[in-house]
């Protein structure tokens, strides 16, 4: 039976990041356009932490039936180690999606119901990333997912329920964020290379390798810095993100420096944070400018 802080642990609360920080951003767009609806922006919130941490367990509970994760470098996998069973896990996997669904129903009603396709894509996309029989997550589209949904969808659909239109600072918002969540995801498979090789996991690291893999990490790290300057046309206030350039490098230069294994998992700490804090200055940013 695993214990309160091992469901914690297999959560992974260090992906959060890659929730709050589109839900932040596409706040940040909509009061841009004076368009700001704190109850929404919640409500939002709260969709993106449900289905993120909906998809960590779901991924825990794929992978951990294929014996994907038996010998994993990383966080605890609850059904890899065994201290949870895989029934368990799927349950707090679909308990997670339930309330993300509900949540963005109410947004739904509020907003437009057009958003239900958008809600429903979501969830069939954060099941079928490792579950079903024909996983696209081991099919190398793990990166294109996580830019369309924690990116393009998450930050302009948390523009449009608030403001109900969508401009292109929130375009470019979108895209810089979902950049560095595909860095995150990147340098996650970078270090499983060597497990997920063996297993039949056709990440997109594997594919690309390692050496192409950490350039991938860095050009999409840089981008999201690039698009927050160019951003600065529309106000100079967006160059807040760059706050977040510091600890982008320091990760950069890891990545680049040909670590591997366990000396990458504080660069999945630092690109979360990086993430967070770069949504933080560009939210603020472009709520100054409005």
């Amino acid at each position: 039976m695993a214990t309160p802080a091992q469901w914690i642990e297999g959560a992974r609360p260090r992906t959060l990041p890659a929730a709050i920080s589109p839900v932040l951003v596409g706040t940040g767009a909509a009061a841009y356009l004076d368009g700001f609806v704190w109850w929404k922006a919640l409500l939002a919130l709260g969709v993106a932490l449900a289905l993120q941490i909906g998809v960590n367990y779901a991924n825990d509970y794929s992978d951990g039936i294929r014996g994907t994760d038996e010998n994993r470098v990383g966080p605890l996998r609850l059904v890899g180690s065994k201290v949870a069973s895989p029934g368990q896990v799927k349950t707090a996997a679909f308990t997670c999606f339930g309330i993300g669904a509900a949540l963005g129903i109410v947004l739904a009603a509020t907003t437009t119901w057009w958003l239900l396709v958008a809600g429903a894509a979501s969830l069939l996309g954060a099941w079928f990333y490792t579950g079903g029989k024909r996983p696209y997550g081991y099919r190398a589209l793990g990166e294109v997912s996580v830019f369309l949904f924690f990116g393009l969808v998450a930050v302009l659909g948390t523009t449009y329920v608030q403001a109900e239109t969508i401009t292109w600072p929130a375009v470019a918002g979108a895209v810089s964020i979902g950049s560095i969540a595909c860095a995150l995801l990147v340098a996650n498979n970078l270090r499983d290379i060597p497990t997920d090789s063996v297993t039949g996991k056709r990440t997109l690291a594997v594919v690309l390798g390692a050496q192409r893999s950490r350039q991938l990490y860095a050009a999409l790290v840089i981008l999201a810095f690039v698009l927050a300057a160019v951003s600065a046309i529309a106000t100079p206030w967006t160059l807040l993100a760059l706050i977040a350039a510091l600890l982008a490098i320091k990760s950069i230069r890891v990545v680049l420096s040909d670590a591997v294994g366990p000396a990458l998992i504080p660069v999945l700490k630092a690109t979360g944070q990086t993430e967070l804090l770069y949504a933080i200055g560009l939210a603020a940013g472009l709520a100054l400018g409005g």
